[in-house]
């Protein structure tokens, strides 16, 4: 199967390090491979990923003496080397 590039917003390449938590994997420490005002993808660097539709919530690690905010964001895609996310609406 092909994967059709369906993009709306140009990817930033950012690398930073970010916790990614949902229940049936707990807390996972991981490192993003770019950015966009969309979403991010991040790499899975080997391990066991939520399935795609599957909401998670993410943080970015590192930046600055305060806790960057959790932001809540729902996976849309899988290709084996990572998950691309979107950023979920909090109205």
């Amino acid at each position: 199967m092909s994967y059709t590039n369906q993009r709306q917003h140009i990817r930033t390449k950012f690398r930073a390090e970010v916790r990614l938590s949902h229940p049936d994997t707990g807390d996972l420490t991981l490192l993003t491979a770019d950015i966009s005002d969309g979403g991010v993808y991040i790499l899975s660097q080997g391990k066991p990923l939520p399935a795609t539709g599957e909401i998670v919530q993410v943080q970015v690690m590192g930046i600055g003496g305060d806790e960057a905010p959790l932001l809540n964001m729902k996976i849309v895609r899988s290709d084996g080397k990572g998950i691309g996310l979107e950023f979920v609406r909090q109205d």
